[in-house]
């Protein structure tokens, strides 16, 4: 394989592992809130010990997050060494922005939310819990205005000419409301909270499922499912934001999406199906039309095709894109299903009796995780050939003293040392799970006897 094509699967690697904690992090940090509050609200000692226990993972989640995160930077001045010089301007500031407003904000208040528990007041810990959910949300925003920059650039201009040339900021605001960057920035956040939702939801499940911390595990399971119900559906319409903005902005991105090639017909939307790249044939299940109506709110309005574009200005893996795009609209749409589902056996009063449904949620926290990365990916090859849409390509980006080989021998070891990192992630995140929640007062005797019986009837809790 050649310098691109292995410079482009180390990022990709690197960045699709970094992204796995990022999100549960967010998502973490609004269910932190809402059982603090409760906590605060009532007074009563379960909110605060599921809080407590929570608090413990989202530590270990934050923790992995900063030390995948950290090789990315390098990677810049490494492998992409033009694009770093092309883009500095622009990036630079963008992550200035994200250490100055977002990092300094969660990791400032992160010492008294993990660790101040009895040493300040109930009013300044929850401050401070809602602080570091706001240097969370904070950070996705100068993350995906950095990335939006490059699918819709604005408020810049070109200094230079050839390899000299660069992007400089004439408009910091104009650059960070770019025409895509809120409503990427919308998908991006439900789809965090969905991250961390799910986790708890399937934790809690598997409790309930063993009878374990009853006390503890039924009301945290509640509060999840309604902040996982409320943003998958909510997910509906940002996502249909998002993709039309694609619609407006990125054309050819659109096309390969959905495997559209002619531009003089009406563009169906498939549920699923197969790109055939040469052929440039796409079957499957489809809905008539779909795309069309979309975009156009009309079932036979054409729809701008790949056809339309040169072939070195259009996207050439086409079927991974459009398989990317569905497996996460598919997930969307189950956990939509999923909510609505547990939500009306919670209605009924028979929710938790449902010892197969208990089983699907404990698996459920896979879903979330793997429609952000499909999205991730779907965005990201749908961009090529360009690495900034129209202005510079991902062939005249790489660096040009790099070779094959360092890519290749840097790409092994960072698969190593990924992996280390994700079993010890597993493995830690597994021993707090089994170990479970506790409390730390001694004369709280009632409420550690509480979460800590085995055999409660469930049918009391519904």
């Amino acid at each position: 394989m050649d310098v691109e094509i292995l410079a482009r699967i180390q990022f990709a690697f690197t960045i699709a592992f970094h992204y796995i904690y990022p999100p549960i992090s967010i998502g973490l940090g609004l269910i932190l809130v809402i059982m603090e509050a409760l906590y605060l609200k009532t007074g009563d000692k379960r909110f605060e010990l599921m809080t407590r226990f929570w608090l413990r993972i989202f530590a270990l989640v934050f923790g992995i997050g900063v030390a995948t995160g950290i090789i990315m930077e390098f990677e810049f001045g490494t492998n992409w060494a033009t694009y770093s010089k092309y883009v500095g301007d622009i990036f630079g500031s963008a992550l200035a922005a994200e250490g100055i407003f977002a990092f300094a904000l969660e990791s400032g208040f992160l010492g008294i939310l993990l660790f101040g528990w009895n040493r300040v007041s109930s009013g300044v810990h929850f401050f401070a819990t809602i602080m570091v959910f706001l240097g969370s949300l904070f950070s996705a925003i100068w993350i995906v205005v950095a990335n939006s920059w490059q699918q819709t650039p604005a408020g810049f201009h070109i200094v230079g000419n050839g390899l000299e040339a660069r992007a400089e900021i004439t408009d910091f605001w104009a650059m960070v409301f770019n025409p895509s960057s809120v409503e990427r920035l919308m998908h991006v956040w439900v789809g965090a909270i969905l991250a961390g939702a799910f986790l708890v939801l399937s934790v809690n499940a598997w409790y309930i499922i063993k009878k374990k911390y009853l006390e503890i595990a039924i009301p945290a399971f509640k509060i999840a499912l309604v902040v996982a119900t409320v943003f998958s559906i909510s997910q509906l319409f940002f996502g249909h934001k998002s993709a039309d903005g694609v619609s407006r902005n990125q054309p050819a991105k659109l096309a390969a999406l959905e495997g559209h090639y002619d531009s003089s017909a009406r563009a169906d939307m498939y549920l699923f199906g197969w790109v055939n790249n040469k052929t440039q044939e796409t079957k499957g299940i489809k809905i008539p039309g779909g795309l069309s109506f979309l975009v156009h709110y009309d079932f036979n309005a054409p729809v701008k095709g790949l056809n339309a574009f040169k072939e070195n200005e259009r996207p050439t893996q086409v079927n991974s894109i459009f398989q990317f795009y569905h497996i996460m609209v598919a997930l969307g749409v189950a956990m939509i299903a999923l909510s609505l589902l547990a939500c009306w056996y919670w209605r009924k009063g028979t929710l938790f009796d449902k010892k197969w449904l208990m089983y699907i949620f404990v698996w459920s926290v896979m879903m979330p995780q793997v429609a952000n990365q499909c999205g991730w990916f779907a965005a990201e090859m749908g961009r090529q050939p360009w690495v900034v849409y129209g202005l510079l390509r991902t062939s005249d980006a790489l660096s040009k003293a790099v070779s094959a080989n360092q890519i290749l021998f840097s790409l092994i070891m960072f698969t190593v040392v990924y992996t280390l990192l994700l079993a010890l992630f597993l493995f830690l995140l597994h021993r707090k799970i089994q170990h479970g929640p506790e409390t730390t007062h001694d004369e709280d005797d009632e409420a550690n006897e509480a979460f800590t019986k085995r055999n409660n009837p469930l049918i009391t809790h519904s």
